[in-house]
């Protein structure tokens, strides 16, 4: 493509050979003032030089206006004279910037002329650069390289180079295109309209032509015959990185090509050619290759990550899934149906309560201040009274006196609000840092929002937060750190996204876990899932997990999974699920799809 530098000349002055006059009888003088006007850019006062004014002048201006260089050098070589002619040799270095120099030998001949001056230029093509040719001019192109790939830790490209064509409005021929338009693209986005695009157009600054859509190439293709003659649309093409489908990991991609676009563009390379009267390159003078960046790595998983959507995608309601690798805090997929991509990024801002999965951390928090043991009985009533208000489980089941392991597995609400009511009022806050929960990270390409634990000061707010209710606030990436915390054998990993870029931890979690919880909790939560609310899962393997329902309202609830499977943690939400049932069986899927990190 053709490029024109946008830069203020520098002209790099060469020194005047003997008298330092404008022509005179010594044609090396002549041949000087030629090559200094030339290098400053002074395209009349060149041209005056040669014995054809008109065409030098033309073409010194075509050159100087295409190249626009911050500066010109020349000198003056060897020149030869005949009793009429000579022969000057010269090198020249002109400063394109950016790097970009291009230098060469020319030489041109001198003819005594009828005039004062005493000798011209015998004007050429060729007198600026040896391989320019009559009817000729120059071109600068920038010549890009086709953008890096994103990969994922599996090898898989993430985000590749395609052809994209934006498809841009005049909003001068507006409103009679709109119609067409809208029919042919409402096919690939339902939100363009007639009116979209109409008003899109008037909101464009100061008339700008309006980008309606930009449609990946054989999309494009499937409706150019309905849109390429409409007055005042254009398609200029060009390179995208793009991932696999539209949809795939649209909550992490975006965010990695644009915390990478420089690095992912690579070096761009230049040439100055010769083109001939109708714009076609005859040779090239000078130039340099573009040069591709090396590709950039993630912690992405395809397979996880394709799991992870197919998994939420039956969903009706907003549905999300997180996976991270404990060992080592890799993000391994984050996903959202369509219902939740129309909010945001739910599953790694969005904040929630997240019911029973909370009561993870209540259970550490008794564990390892030494009140409980898995094995110590405690009661498990229908309801409960705490500071004058009723907490019932489920159903008002009630399993009298049982293990607390029992207890948790079964998630009984009136255990652990009785159990929380009793904590110091900061205890549950300290405990959820351990595992990440008022953490905050600043990861490359994504933003996060672990969630929040306040304080809670009289009883009745202790043991609501107890079950996951009250003030507890938790979004899925921070509900897939508890799953990650208790995994790593309850050390809180720090996550990762891209490969060569160290997440920054701007609030540290807490300490790990003491033993008594870390060591206790894996079989707990494995008892969820072989005896406990959970049971669908039991036989996909070594799972371990907690279900929740989180209460937001009299009438509607979330449903929660967070759990994990060897080296792969993550959680599950269905917002307005009303229950966990729809989170476990997405967990379901998702398992079954996933393979073994």
């Amino acid at each position: 493509m053709r490029f024109r530098l946008l830069l203020v000349v520098s002209v790099l002055l060469a020194p005047l050979a003997g008298c330092g006059v404008l022509g005179g009888a010594d044609p090396e003088d002549a041949a000087s003032a030629f090559l200094q006007a030339l290098a400053r850019g002074d395209a009349v006062a060149a041209a005056s030089l040669t014995d054809d004014p008109a065409a030098a002048t033309e073409l010194i201006r075509q050159v100087r206006d295409e190249l626009q260089p911050a500066g010109v050098r020349t000198t003056v070589g060897q020149t030869r004279t005949a009793e009429n002619t000579a022969t000057t040799t010269f090198t020249a270095t002109w400063d394109l910037g950016m790097g970009r120099l291009w230098r060469y030998q020319g030489g041109f001949d001198l003819v005594r002329a009828d005039t004062e001056a005493g000798w011209a230029v015998r004007w050429s093509p060729a007198a600026l650069h040896p391989k320019l040719g009559g009817q000729q001019s120059v071109e600068l192109r920038v010549e890009r390289p086709v953008p890096a790939s994103v990969m994922g830790r599996d090898g898989v490209p993430l985000l590749t180079a395609e052809t994209v064509v934006p498809v841009v409005v005049d909003p001068a021929q507006l409103p009679a295109v709109a119609a067409p338009l809208a029919a042919a693209l409402n096919q690939f986005d339902e939100s363009i309209t007639e009116q979209s695009i109409v008003q899109g157009a008037a909101d464009a600054p100061h008339g700008r032509p309006y980008t309606a859509a930009v449609l990946r190439e054989p999309d494009y293709q499937s409706v150019r015959d309905r849109i390429y003659e409409l007055p005042g649309v254009t398609f200029p093409a060009r390179q995208r990185l793009l991932a696999p489908d539209r949809d795939f990991a649209s909550q992490v991609l975006p965010g990695v090509r644009n915390e990478m676009q420089e690095r992912l563009a690579g070096s761009a390379g230049w040439r100055v050619v010769t083109v001939n009267s109708v714009g076609a390159e005859v040779a090239t003078l000078a130039g340099r290759p573009p040069k591709p960046a090396p590709t950039v790595s993630t912690s992405l998983s395809g397979q996880v990550q394709a799991a992870a959507e197919d998994a939420v995608e039956p969903v009706a309601q907003p549905a999300m899934i997180v996976a991270l690798q404990p060992s080592s805090g890799d993000v391994l997929a984050v996903a959202q149906n369509g219902p939740a991509d129309t909010q945001g990024a739910l599953a790694l801002t969005g904040r929630y309560p997240p019911g029973s999965t909370f009561k993870i951390v209540t259970a550490a928090s008794a564990l390892q201040s030494g009140e409980l043991k898995p094995q110590t009985p405690v009661d498990c009533p229908a309801t409960t009274t705490i500071g004058g208000r009723v907490v019932p489980n489920i159903d008002e089941f009630e399993l009298g006196t049982v293990p607390f392991r029992t207890a948790f597995a079964r998630s009984c609400n009136t255990t652990f609000s009785q159990l929380a009511a009793g904590f110091e009022p900061g205890q549950l806050s300290e405990t959820a840092r351990q595992f990440g929960i008022g953490a905050d990270y600043d990861i490359a390409g994504i933003t996060t929002l672990t969630g929040e634990v306040p304080p809670a000061q009289d009883e009745i707010g202790r043991a609501a937060n107890g079950f996951g209710q009250g003030q507890v606030l938790a979004s899925p990436f921070g509900m897939a750190m508890v799953a990650s915390t208790v995994a790593a054998g309850g050390q809180a990993p720090t996550p990762q996204l891209i490969r060569g870029i160290p997440t920054k931890v701007t609030k540290a979690p807490g300490q790990p876990l003491a033993p008594a919880a870390g060591d206790a909790l894996p079989s707990m939560m494995r008892q969820v899932v072989t005896e406990g609310t959970a049971t669908a899962l039991n036989g996909l393997g070594d799972v371990h997990g907690k279900t929740g329902t989180a209460e937001y309202s009299a009438t509607g609830a979330h449903g929660w999974f967070v759990g994990y499977r060897g080296d792969l943690a993550f959680a599950v939400l269905v917002v307005d699920a009303g229950a966990s049932g729809p989170a476990v069986a997405a967990a379901e899927r998702f398992l079954t799809a996933a393979g073994r990190e």
